[in-house]
């Protein structure tokens, strides 16, 4: 599940991520690197733990895509083998993941009957499609798709997932059958069949909600999953509960992954497109979220292109096997973090207890009731919603909260990859409106010195007689420019005295754009014409000072050279030397 607490936008610096995986690259096992025996008891541990709270979750995760409970073994078998081979982080769970579960599964719904022949194809190819999407991006180093979801649009998203899951479990606990038709439209007839519950079903999920919950509360290595699930079996069996309307698991047959194609014409898989995209773009921004949060070395910057190929990797090996797209697991991460795990070899104990598990123990199972599991799902859907940012957002931005309120809306009431399509473009938006805000800001200097800062109403400035020093504080371009020369102009307009010179202090100015670039000749064109002066000073980009070369801007200003410094430009140009303030 996606963690905005641990957002892809808060973690290390891009740059020296790119530059990490030139320093430390092996081919496979790179967790193994430096490994050490006495961290085989620490790994065992681990993976022991590991498994206790990977079992349940895998089945529930299964269940919630409409698949037979063996499959969600498929995909952590899957994703964890194919993570310990080819990804870079020592911690990472790879399998199995409830965030991006109920969005294909609605979206294969609609191709193919649940849990048909045809709907687990299609889940096989969208896996392959998702997989290659991941392994594409970590070759061409595209770690910066992770960060095109905003934290805002992140929490609305996750809320919309949650309620998603909620309704969808709502049967199971209740005991009801699943009804069809749109989110809103299911809820309104479980509402209806309130009277006809299963109060034996219900008081299952309720009490393995319970365990989890406590369980949790208490120590997150507790596996309260495990426990509920057992305690809930043994209900059954001593209760004689499956006489009394209380569905189980049944037997899960003790078969092992077996490598094979999807057989779906072409033009089915093309269909997928669209979704296999939008997958992958969720999957980049938990892995990415899930790498920076736990490090596998806190003096070195994660390698999060790496770790998009062992994820993907992972979702090709998934749909090979007959599985469905894998993503990297925040809580279990956690886990294998917590309890002392020094490498992958912890995650590779889990999936062999697991491997074995299905050869061998398949109808251990038999007896754990549905209602368990929907238990299980709840605790997990109530887990994702993030009450605490949602009040941190609304106390400090209440536009931030429309968009969370916008995008969990759209999840909720639209179909569910419609509604993860309209969240990214809403964060894009977001984003692109943020730069369209930026304004001229009018400086001051701090009186005894040679800091020129944006001037406040509370803060005492200094001005220079017939100098406006403006400063911009964000890239210029198509977005802004216009709003920029508008601005420059009112300086113009408005000043009480006759202007000889504006300093544009410039060093939010990170890139210039070609439209930018010719409305800024226009406006140094415009100045001059009034017999006012212009200088750029401390413009510290490469790329904007690489704009305003290629782009002509150095041959219009007079000095025909950028200042270091705003006291610089304004020695400079005005010719005198300025006093009282310290060089």
């Amino acid at each position: 599940m996606i963690d905005p607490s641990h957002s892809p936008a808060t973690g290390p610096d891009p740059v020296a991520e790119r530059s990490v995986a030139k320093t430390h690259r092996w081919p496979v096992l790179a967790s193994l690197r430096g490994y050490q025996p006495a961290y085989i008891s620490h790994d065992l541990v681990a993976g022991l733990t590991l498994v206790a709270i990977a079992i349940p979750e895998q089945l529930a995760t299964a269940r919630l895509g409409g698949f037979s409970p063996q499959i969600g073994f498929f995909a952590f078998l899957a994703g964890s083998l194919a993570f310990a081979l080819f990804g870079s982080n020592r911690f990472l769970s790879s399998g199995a993941d409830s965030t991006i579960t109920p969005i294909f599964a609605g979206s294969l719904a609609l191709l193919a009957a649940s849990g048909s022949p045809d709907y687990m194809a299609l889940a096989g190819v969208l896996a392959l499609m998702v997989g290659v999407v991941l392994v594409v991006g970590g070759i061409f180093r595209l770690g910066w798709i992770a960060d095109l979801l905003s934290i805002p649009v992140t929490v609305g998203f996750l809320a919309g997932i949650s309620i998603h899951i909620l309704i969808s479990q709502l049967p199971a606990i209740l005991g009801l059958p699943t009804p069809s038709g749109p989110m809103l439209q299911r809820l309104a007839t479980l509402a209806g069949q309130l009277p006809h519950a299963n109060l034996f079903t219900l008081g299952i999920g309720v009490a393995v909600l319970a365990v989890v919950t406590v369980s949790e509360r208490i120590d997150v290595r507790i596996p309260g999953a495990l426990i509920g699930l057992i305690a809930a079996a043994t209900a059954v069996i001593f209760l004689n509960l499956e006489g009394r309307g209380v569905a189980v698991l049944g037997d899960i047959p003790g078969t092992l992954p077996k490598l094979v194609v999807p057989d779906i014409p072409i033009g089915r898989w093309l269909q997928l497109v669209p979704l296999a995209l939008i997958i992958a773009i969720i999957v980049m921004v938990q892995t990415a979220a899930t790498t920076r949060s736990f490090l596998s070395d806190k003096n070195q910057p994660p390698d999060v292109n790496r770790d998009f190929v062992g994820v993907g990797v992972g979702s090709i090996f998934s749909g090979l096997i007959g599985g469905f797209p894998v993503n990297a697991s925040p809580p279990r991460t956690a886990i294998v973090a917590e309890t002392g795990g020094k490498s992958q070899l912890a995650v590779l104990v889990a999936a062999a207890i697991i491997l074995g598990l299905l050869a061998f123990g398949g109808s251990l199972l038999h007896h754990v009731p549905q209602a368990a599991l929907g238990g299980v799902l709840l605790f997990v859907a109530m887990r994702i919603i993030r009450v605490g940012q949602i009040m941190a957002i609304s106390r400090q931005s209440l536009g931030e909260l429309l968009l969370v309120a916008a995008t969990a809306a759209a999840i909720i009431v639209l179909p569910i990859e419609q509604g993860v399509a309209i969240g990214i473009t809403l964060s894009l938006l977001h984003g692109i409106w943020s730069t369209t805000r930026a304004r001229v800001t009018v400086y001051e200097r701090v009186p005894g010195t040679s800091i020129w800062w944006p001037s406040n109403a509370h803060i005492p400035g200094e001005t220079e007689p017939n100098v406006v020093v403006a400063g911009f504080q964000a890239p210029l371009s198509f977005l802004n420019a216009y709003h920029f020369r508008r601005d420059v102009t009112a300086l113009l307009h408005s000043s009480a005295q006759p202007l000889r010179l504006i300093v544009l202090e410039a060093t939010g100015i990170v890139e210039i754009d070609f439209t930018a670039a010719q409305i800024l000749s226009d406006t140094i064109n415009a100045c001059r014409a009034q017999g006012v002066s212009f200088a750029i000073a401390r413009l510290e980009s490469d790329r904007a000072q690489q704009a305003i070369a290629k782009f002509g801007i150095d041959e219009l200003l007079e000095t025909k050279r950028q200042f270091h410094s705003v006291e610089e430009a304004i020695r400079t140009c005005c010719g005198e030397t300025k006093t009282g303030a310290k060089a």
